[in-house]
């Protein structure tokens, strides 16, 4: 059977996984239209097992890091689902307070990718405080496919308030300098956007691929921004040239960058989106901008 990698798979493939992810077709079609690819050597389950994440290889920094210490808080939201469990991960050193980073999940939970994003913006430097959105509905439930189904049952301004309150706890903390960013992945970077909407004490956010606020919205954003899109994100990028327009209008600070020729969701690494050299430069730009803004 032919092994399947990046260069051999159509970008049709990876576009029509985009849209069930993001649940515009269900996963009866996912699999209908995948079998279109399934020619010579290769077959729907290799297909299908290619494009699916794989955490347990995939992991950079482990929970037990001895950089770190990384454990499992809740907090209360109070305008949102009352109860949330978030990932809470800090250096281990002799400094007594960092800058923080509330850091903002899929569309999916809080899977663990996106604990181990946390956990590698606490080896940064940084205290990061990774919230589960799906918290009242039992939490993360071990895969992607359910978590996509739990996560529709919520309101997305609802988990809004989540983060909020996951901004509000992690400034008031004893491990907190007083300054919080947020950064976020394709839902993620919709709240990123849509934290910097609504808090105007935000001292920075990192939206990746995600949505963006209205022109009104947009005018009442006071933080900085770096924003990170995918070239080949047509359904994200389109919003684009009218959120520049407001952002420019209303001299809000921002830089933003496009990576040619990667995919939606380049930066997770345990799906064959993933894009080394564009994930790695985004991510030392995240980093680098939040030790400017937050320090």
């Amino acid at each position: 059977m032919e092994k399947l990698t990046k260069e051999n798979v159509d970008q049709e493939v990876f576009d029509l996984y985009d849209d069930y992810a993001h649940n515009k077709i269900n996963r009866k079609q996912f699999l209908e239209k995948l079998s279109l690819y399934a020619i010579g050597g290769i077959t729907i389950s290799s297909l299908l097992s290619f494009m699916m994440p794989n955490y347990v290889d995939s992991i950079l920094v482990k929970p037990s890091d001895p950089r770190i210490t990384s454990e499992f808080i809740t907090y209360n939201s109070p305008k949102g689902g009352g109860s949330i469990k978030g990932l809470f991960s800090k250096p281990k050193d002799t400094k007594t307070k960092f800058p923080g980073i509330i850091v903002v999940h899929e569309n999916r939970g809080l899977n663990p990718y996106i604990e181990d994003v946390g956990r590698r913006a606490a080896v940064e430097g940084f205290v990061t405080l990774a919230p589960d959105a799906l918290s009242p509905l039992g939490g993360y439930p071990g895969n992607d496919d359910e978590g996509r189904v739990l996560q529709r049952k919520r309101d997305r301004n609802e988990m809004l308030e989540d983060f909020i309150a996951a901004y509000e706890h992690l400034m008031a903390h004893e491990d907190c300098n007083g300054k919080v960013g947020v950064v976020g992945f394709c839902f993620g970077g919709w709240i990123s956007n849509m934290m910097a909407v609504q808090i105007s004490s935000l001292s920075a956010a990192v939206p990746f691929y995600g949505g963006q606020p209205s022109d009104a919205e947009t005018a009442n954003i006071k933080a900085p921004l770096m924003l990170q899109y995918a070239g080949l994100d047509e359904r994200v990028n389109a919003g684009w040239p009218a959120y520049e327009k407001a952002l420019k209008a209303n001299k809000v600070a921002h830089t933003a960058y496009f990576y040619p020729e990667v995919n939606h969701g380049f930066h997770n690494n345990t799906t064959p989106r993933y894009d080394d050299p564009a994930a790695t430069l985004a991510w030392d730009r995240t980093v680098a901008f939040f030790k400017e803004k937050l320090i």
